[in-house]
């Protein structure tokens, strides 16, 4: 393992009607006015917004609204928070949501205390310094925003999706009742499910050896998301299979599987473009990149594949020719994939082939030598490769 530094401020209370308790809990971080940000109308149509500011009233705690948040949170809302809040003079950020009205909601906390474009940290140009305390009442069981430090915000002109990873990000609450989950659309549940794998797989896919004990978790973490996506897109009632994908979702994107080892995320940031240009739903993206991504780059890293196909998917080992192994393992990540109603390719997720060229141009560079990735440094070509092998 190699050395690591893991911070994780963030209070959970989880369970059956805990978003009753937000009001005290944000009373308990010395909040005074809140701003409360949410999505679309069904957190209101459900009642969880009312529920939500009854919890705050009881507490004596002020507060105000805005909604909005989009899948691909916009740079636009983020802008618009950040001049209510200093408008109103707001102390505290709630998001309730998923991982768009959490994002937007981490964007608005440093950009409500910087002088400058909030934008000038996700480009790269500044590093924030402080941000405004914020929490979660958590909806959608996805993209571990509730606890993680990073952030992801598209600038709407542009359509490129840039994310910002530094701890002051982390909520320091995260109310999370898996009831909440269980309204949404199943192809939003398998969304969800593809990303915690996906945040998860970026994890396990590392060239740092003798980590043990983080790729047990790891492999313990992705068999019990499979298990629970199963069930949860046929019965979207089981409260059990919602709270396993709920907890997977955090552990999945806050380190807590991760520590020790070095990260990939080059699939995620391959994924940032397409989602970017197309406004594909972030899940759907990863079900297209990551297999195609894997194939890319079996032959080099052969034997961490046979060991997913193995341990993970089931798979029997053969010795003689490990690559059989390894490739029947990506094999089962997409039948599963498809069994939960993911696409596979970039024409079902209706992106023109003609754009790899500028897609795989646009992608982020997380390399000192501009390439992205750390299991296998990507530039270019390879990054055009992949996104050839998901155009089948």
């Amino acid at each position: 393992m190699v050395n690591f530094t893991h911070y994780l401020p963030t209070k959970f209370v989880f369970g059956r009607g805990v978003e009753n308790q937000v009001g005290e809990e944000v009373k308990k971080l010395g909040a005074t006015k809140v701003l409360i940000h949410y999505g679309g109308g069904s957190a209101v149509r459900s009642g969880l917004i009312a529920r939500v500011e009854n919890s705050l009233d009881a507490a004596g705690i002020a507060h105000v609204s805005l909604g909005g948040a989009m899948p691909n949170p916009r740079d636009t809302k983020v802008y618009e928070g950040i001049e209510l809040i200093r408008r109103e003079k707001v102390d505290f950020l709630l998001a309730v949501g998923g991982g768009s009205a959490i994002d937007s909601a981490k964007a608005m906390a440093i950009g409500a205390l910087y002088d400058g474009d909030f934008w000038d940290f996700y480009s790269g140009k500044a590093v924030p310094e402080k941000s405004l305390p914020k929490g979660v009442v958590l909806t959608m069981a996805a993209a571990g925003s509730e606890s993680s430090n990073s952030s992801v915000i598209m600038q709407e002109s542009t359509k490129m999706k840039r994310g910002l990873r530094v701890e002051l990000n982390r909520p320091l609450l995260a109310i999370m009742n898996p009831e909440l989950t269980m309204t949404l659309p199943v192809y939003q549940t398998a969304c969800g499910a593809t990303d915690i794998m996906a945040h998860i797989m970026e994890r396990y896919f590392t060239t740092v050896e003798d980590c043990d004990l983080t790729d047990r978790l790891c492999e313990g973490a992705m068999t019990a998301v499979i298990r629970a996506a199963r069930i949860a897109v046929k019965d979207p009632k089981d409260y059990d299979a919602r709270a396993q994908l709920m907890w997977a979702s955090t552990i999945a994107h806050n380190d807590t599987v991760g520590v020790g080892r070095v990260m990939d995320f080059a699939s995620h940031q391959i994924e940032h473009e397409l989602s970017g240009m197309y406004d594909v739903a972030h899940g759907a993206g990863l079900a297209v990149v990551f297999p195609a991504w894997m194939r890319y780059n079996l032959p080099k890293h052969t034997m961490r594949f046979a060991q997913f196909a193995v341990r993970v998917w089931g798979c029997q080992m053969d010795f003689e020719h490990p690559e059989k192994t390894a490739l029947a393992g990506i094999e089962a990540h997409e039948s599963w994939l498809r069994e939960i109603g993911m696409p596979l390719t970039l024409k079902e997720l209706g992106a023109d082939p003609k754009d790899i060229p500028e897609l795989a141009k646009k992608t982020k560079r997380t390399n000192p030598d501009g390439t992205v990735g750390k299991f296998e440094a990507l530039n270019t070509a390879d990054i055009e490769a992949i996104l050839h092998i998901a155009d089948r």
